[in-house]
């Protein structure tokens, strides 16, 4: 059994919670889909929790990080949650150079992309891993999926969206209480999302991830204590209060 988080958006309180539920089951790996940062209060320590992980991917928040923010296409207030996130990472204090140079190190290998047999593993998706957005109204895009689709040989999870559902090479579209928050998979080809840990946009403000046994997919969501992050981010003020606000609306 394997778990998979994604999308924790340096949402401490949100991933402590998700690694408390994951150790009460069976789980030999933790694999990360990407964006570990940005949005949320805590980008160091929720680095440092995502290097004890067998896999953890780059997201585009990471790459907006390591690379430019130009061509990222982020909003303003995601401009800024990256800005204030580097003055964090800072390396020229002394007393945070050593800590903070392990963290970039850990950032700047992260790969886009990781396989295991049939099984794929991408932030996005498998075609543009950090950048394309795979959304539950695309089955009525079959060119869209049908690409996309190309790029998968069983099944592929993927995040982003912030979104959980499960698509098949058919133009089905299942969401996760549809199918009684567990789907085994198929012959079909499948895509997963597994939603998002830190900033959940599904109207759920609990944390969302998935366990993976091999043959079928089970939904996870997870309370924690939204309140002590909302407070966290309305109190610093490089931070959009939206940010905070969301948390508890879920969108």
């Amino acid at each position: 059994m394997i778990a998979i988080v994604s999308d924790i958006h340096a949402n401490l309180e949100a991933i402590r919670a998700v690694l408390s539920d994951i150790e009460k089951h069976n789980v030999s790996d933790i694999i990360c889909l990407g964006d570990v940062i940005g949005y949320g209060p805590n980008p160091g320590e929720c680095l440092d929790l995502a290097m004890n992980f067998k896999v953890t991917l780059q997201g585009n928040h990471e790459k907006a990080l390591l690379v430019s923010l130009e061509g990222a296409n982020f909003n303003e207030i995601a401009k800024n949650s990256i800005e204030w996130t580097r003055q964090q990472l800072d390396m020229l204090a002394p007393e945070h150079r050593e800590v903070n140079a392990k963290r970039w190190d850990f950032i700047g290998e992260l790969n886009e992309l990781y396989k295991e047999n049939t099984t794929s593993f991408a932030h996005g998706s498998p075609r543009h891993p950090t950048i394309e957005y795979v959304y539950d109204r695309d089955i009525n895009s079959p060119k869209k999926l049908g690409a996309i689709f190309e790029f998968v040989e069983h099944v592929c999870f993927i995040g982003h969206t912030h979104m959980p559902g499960i698509w098949t090479d058919d133009m089905v579209f299942i969401a996760p209480e549809e199918a009684n928050y567990q789907y085994p998979l198929t012959g079909k080809k499948t895509l997963v999302n597994v939603g998002s840990v830190g900033q959940p946009r599904d109207r759920d403000i609990r944390s969302c991830y998935v366990l993976f046994d091999g043959d079928k997919v089970f939904f996870r969501r997870v309370s924690y204590p939204v309140e002590e992050t909302f407070k966290k981010i309305k109190s610093i003020p490089e931070l959009n209060p939206r940010l905070a606000e969301r948390l508890k609306v879920a969108r």
